[in-house]
């Protein structure tokens, strides 16, 4: 296994070239030794293994597996803050449409016995009415 890593520049990432002769190697791909995780901080990322070791090919697969898992949790955290968002908005809107719900009662409440009073004053002054039209009865003949 033949393996050259240069820096075109300071300000450019790695560029690492990996080949073999014989086909004996552990790693099956070249892309096998080219993950990257974008989401993994730079000192976190996978360090490519050392292809004549079993181990080393083992620990680099593990630690793919585990950047993969990384990113698997850190996506469903994103949905589930997501939604959480979500919630939170529906659950402010559903106080406010709560205490739109409360300021009605009270409102039907207030109406209610207001019409309560105006029904009963009604009454009354429908009752004193009669009660007048019956003791004054020339009146009404004169009208």
């Amino acid at each position: 296994m033949i393996t050259s890593t240069r820096r075109v520049s300071p300000d450019k990432s790695e560029v690492r070239i990996a080949f073999s002769l014989d086909n004996t190697s552990d790693v099956k791909d070249a892309e096998d030794l080219s993950q990257t995780f974008p989401d993994l901080e730079q000192r976190l990322q996978p360090v490519p293994p050392c292809v004549s070791l079993r181990e080393s090919v083992q620990v680099y697969r593990e630690h793919c597996r585990m950047a993969r898992e990384f990113h698997q949790v850190k996506h469903e955290i994103a949905v589930l803050e997501d939604r959480k968002r979500k919630l939170l908005a529906e659950l402010v809107e559903d106080e406010k449409v709560a205490m739109e719900i409360a300021r009605l009662e009270e409102e039907f409440r207030l109406l209610t016995e207001e019409n309560r009073t105006l029904v009963t004053v009604h009454s009354e002054r429908a009752q004193q009415l009669e009660r007048l039209c019956l003791t004054n009865p020339t009146r009404q003949d004169s009208s």
